[in-house]
């Protein structure tokens, strides 16, 4: 399965089933349950804000899975080690 695939996966482990879901539904499920906690107050910087709470562990997890090379996370990434450096400040990641 592709990244862009939207459709659902079942994986059978130990005569379990697990049904993996895309990303993209479960950013959709919480940012509807956080826009319905809002108690009639209007949302604001929901861009800026889920896209902070989803980069920072990407990145933490695209590093630990590099070995912490940060020329590797980059590439993974799809972006310059400059461009990396400068989120892993921003985020403060070491």
């Amino acid at each position: 399965m592709t990244a862009s695939q939207n459709s659902a996966e079942i994986i059978n482990i130990d005569s379990k089933k697990i049904v993996l879901l895309p990303l993209s539904a479960y950013v959709k499920q919480t940012v509807e349950l956080y826009l319905s906690q809002l108690s009639g107050h209007d949302a604001v910087g929901l861009h800026a804000m889920v896209i902070s709470e989803v980069e920072k562990p990407l990145l933490e997890a695209t590093l630990e899975h590099s070995g912490y090379n940060q020329t590797k996370a980059a590439k993974a990434l799809g972006l310059s080690r400059s461009t990396l450096r400068k989120k892993l400040d921003q985020y403060g990641i070491s």
